[in-house]
């Protein structure tokens, strides 16, 4: 399972118009999942996603997490982001997940992000989404459960 976090300082998506999924301070998380995934998968990520330290405390020094100051997540299921470029032009999305299996470990995962107390807004699976990122420092992370990088 791959993931996206960025600090945000606000993120939305968007559908057919229709805003699905707005937060203010806090985290944007794209997520994709793989053939292979499993709850072990989905549980390694939701545990990174909410004990990441990337909010300044008093002093400056991106020493908060998610929890700690109280903010929300936007989660996104992306299966781009299982994307092969290495080969040609058009990436290959074979080691991406099937639909019915992806969804569910997406699901999974935000549950157990929502277990911690951590408020958290959706896109809409499989949907054509129009997502406003306010990429905060920038900070992104990438983060995946296989520890490819």
């Amino acid at each position: 399972m791959r993931a996206v976090v960025q600090r945000v300082t606000e993120s939305s998506v968007t559908v057919d118009g229709k805003v699905t999924g707005s937060i203010g301070k806090g985290l944007m998380v794209l997520i994709g999942v793989e053939k292979e995934d499993t709850v072990k998968d989905a549980e390694y990520i939701a545990r990174k996603v909410t004990a990441l330290r990337v909010f300044d405390d008093e002093e400056g020094v991106m020493n908060l997490s998610i929890q700690d100051i109280k903010g929300e997540i936007l989660a996104v299921s992306q299966f781009t982001l299982l994307g092969d470029d290495r080969k040609g032009n058009r990436p290959s999305y074979f080691q991406a997940a099937g639909p019915e299996e992806a969804d569910a470990l997406y699901r999974k995962t935000i549950e157990l992000i929502e277990n911690q107390g951590i408020h958290v807004e959706e896109g809409v699976f499989q949907a054509e989404m129009m997502v406003e990122i306010h990429n905060d420092g920038p900070v992104t992370i990438l983060m995946d459960s296989h520890k490819l990088f």
